[in-house]
């Protein structure tokens, strides 16, 4: 009885925390093992895959067999224990040095929230696995393949909901989840992680969020990583059928070696649970309200919201041939940023309400118009590296954005496996994790910025095996360039009479080329490349701006106040 209310409790707890990270909400326990039974795994859940796959090695050099022995997995005090053991075992005419267990569940499902509470072996070599395929998955042995095996893998569709011990570059306390498509698997771009205290010797709860429109992670109840492509096909998005669970412990192969003291290691998994909505909704979404938030020169934000009994709602926006689709809850401003726009253009926005069981808002549609903003800010590909080396380079972009500054690298080589990225900071130094576009694009958005103000960052591609840091590139933040601001020298040889009142008049040792006027959010008011001593300023508005002023290879600025 302690046991279940101590379940009960982590699982409240989590539920509260972890409604307002998600799409669609998920309330109805619909499947679950909470490994109260001791003794062999409850066969009415569980089928142990064993069978090798042809050749008879498993997949990635992995050197285990798998078993159905009471030593690689049974149930005691609550717990599930999935033991990996090093001894020679001879299963279909094969002798392999390690044992452990490979579970498939034995109920699938199409959308829903998984929880797997659970402590994980973090021993060199040791490869834990909390995941799941597509039902339809040709492959030999496992649960499903007689009855549904049609479709071969990646085109059935994996997530992995939790991996281990396939990260070299990272933390020992480091977990990883992942998406494998036609469009992107084995080496897939569509990963996140995140770091989990004490992985070893804790119990976190590993979770994943299933809508037919994104696929979240979490870790003890924060989204650490959401997959949501825009335009979803069969080749990026085979998550529209039923998958089903596995629970497995891998040995050596990309892994990594197993430690030549290695005997044994657990993964113990306290329960395994599944969500879903199976009440019948037939109220329709009130409320529906729909407004234009922030505008940037690539994107427009939309602010929407109703309410609907389901506590769920679905928005369908539509913009020339596009449709976007996505979830939000019920009563709760949805924030929906529409990105990939291109500057300077008028878009008009058709945005629909329903509910998940597809129950429309009496007021559909609405229809918003916004128009994106000029670009202000710099970018440019360069070779040089302050610590490693690049063989191809790296592309890089600055964009100021208000008074925020996003950051964008792209790493060009395609010789590096698992890249992640770090912002650095270079004074004071500070080091900032940076969240994958696709691809190896990578971008981070810094707020509170002074126009104005020259700021210096680098970025860290991380790898297996290995790192490689771009050179720190100055930006000044309001400005407009083609080339990084290190190709400019500093220019302060020009002076005005401050504060102005319908004219700015420059002197100035130097020709001036060009003359520029920024307004303290980053919005470029005059640019004038003719007459560049005469500034005419009577059309603008009482206040502070920024006056960019360039004369060959130099460029500076100064702050100027009109009355």
């Amino acid at each position: 009885m302690i046991n279940k209310i101590k379940k009960l409790v982590v699982l409240l707890f989590f539920v509260n925390i972890s409604f307002a990270q998600v799409d669609v909400i998920y309330n109805d326990l619909v499947w679950s093992d909470e490994f109260d039974v001791n003794g062999a795994v409850n066969a009415t859940n569980w089928f142990h895959q064993t069978q090798l796959p042809a050749g008879g090695s498993w997949f990635n050099g992995e050197v285990q067999h798998y078993t159905d022995q009471l030593t690689n997995s049974f149930v005691n005090g609550g717990f599930l224990n999935i033991v990996a053991k090093k001894e020679p075992y001879t299963s279909q005419g094969v002798t392999k040095q390690y044992t452990s267990a490979r579970l498939n569940s034995k109920f699938a499902f199409k959308y829903g929230r998984v929880d797997v509470r659970a402590k994980l072996p973090i021993q060199a070599g040791t490869w834990p696995a909390i995941w799941m395929l597509g039902k339809n998955v040709n492959e030999d042995g496992a649960f499903f393949d007689a009855a549904f095996g049609t479709t071969n893998w990646p085109a059935c569709g994996e997530i992995d909901i939790m991996e281990h011990g396939i990260t070299p570059s990272q933390p020992t306390n480091y977990i990883q989840s992942a998406l494998h498509t036609p469009s992107s698997f084995g080496n897939t771009s569509n990963i996140g992680g995140a770091i989990a205290n004490n992985l070893g010797t804790d119990y976190h709860v590993y979770s994943m969020n299933w809508s037919p429109y994104q696929i979240t992670f979490l870790l003890d109840g924060v989204a650490f990583y959401t997959y949501n492509p825009a335009v979803k096909t069969p080749s990026n998005w085979p998550f529209d059928l039923e998958q089903y669970l596995l629970l497995n412990i891998a040995m050596g192969g990309i892994a990594g070696t197993i430690d030549p003291s290695y005997t044994q290691s657990s993964m113990v998994i306290d329960y395994v649970r599944v969500y879903q909505n199976v009440q019948v909704d037939t109220q329709i979404p009130i409320n529906f309200t729909a407004t234009v938030g922030n505008v940037t020169s690539s994107s427009v934000q939309l602010l929407l919201n109703a309410t609907d009994n389901s506590g769920n709602i679905v928005y369908n926006v539509t913009y020339g041939s596009t449709t976007v689709t996505s979830a939000g809850t019920s009563g709760v401003q949805k924030s929906l940023v529409i990105s990939g726009l291109n500057s300077n253009t008028n878009y008009t926005f058709s945005i629909a309400a329903s509910d998940i069981s597809g129950n429309n808002a009496t007021n559909n549609s609405i229809v918003l118009n916004a128009t994106t903003t000029g670009v202000i800010g710099c970018n440019g590909t360069d070779t040089v590296a302050s610590q490693g080396s690049f063989t191809s380079g790296y592309n890089y972009a600055f964009e100021t954005i208000g008074t925020d500054v996003k950051i964008t690298f792209e790493l060009l080589d395609t010789d590096k496996v698992g890249v992640v990225a770090y912002l650095w900071k270079q004074s004071p130094f500070t080091e900032t994790p940076m969240s994958n576009v696709s691809g190896n694009i990578f971008t981070h958005t810094i707020t509170g910025q002074t126009i104005g103000a020259t700021i210096n960052y680098a970025v860290k591609f991380a790898y297996a095996n290995g790192m490689s840091v771009t050179r720190y590139i100055s930006y000044v933040v309001g400005s407009n360039c083609t080339m990084s601001q290190n190709d400019f020298m500093d220019f302060s040889d020009f002076y005005f009479t401050n504060p102005a009142h319908n004219y700015i008049y420059i002197q100035s040792s130097s020709n001036i080329d060009k003359v520029e006027m920024y307004s303290l959010i980053g919005v470029k008011v005059i640019s004038q490349t003719n007459n560049t001593n005469e500034i005419e300023v009577s059309n603008l508005s009482k206040g502070v701006y920024l006056m960019v002023v360039y004369s060959g290879n130099k460029k500076g600025s100064k702050k100027v106040i009109i009355n």
